[in-house]
């Protein structure tokens, strides 16, 4: 059985930084692309940050130059480094791992509440 878990988030000041984990245990081969998605309350969910095994990285345009994705293949986990938060990044944010076989995985979410 496949468990993927968040951590990291919290509550953090406007400008602040956070960094949210991702690690995925159990049956879990040939992860392909890795990513970080968020919930604001009323919206969509959107893609924030993704990344493939050979390290392309791509961001929604509200994050450019602010977040930064990273993974550790060997390990399961992804790593997203949020710096320069703004009221309009709090949500919940989900990670998303995705197999060779297309087979879609995502963990229970983790709050994150930029607030003064």
């Amino acid at each position: 059985q496949v468990q993927v878990v968040e951590s990291g988030g919290g509550l953090v000041q406007p400008g602040g930084s956070l960094r949210l984990s991702c690690a995925a245990s159990g049956s879990i081969f040939n992860i392909n692309n890795m990513g970080w998605y968020r919930q604001a309350p009323g919206k969509e969910r959107e893609l924030v940050a993704g990344i493939t095994p050979g390290g392309f990285t791509d961001y929604v345009e509200s994050v450019k130059g602010r977040f930064t994705i990273s993974r550790n293949s060997a390990e399961s986990t992804v790593y997203l480094q949020m710096n320069s938060l703004k009221p309009e990044d709090t949500a919940v944010y989900y990670c998303n791992l995705q197999t060779q076989n297309l087979d879609n995985y995502w963990g229970q979410g983790t709050q994150v509440t930029v607030s003064s």
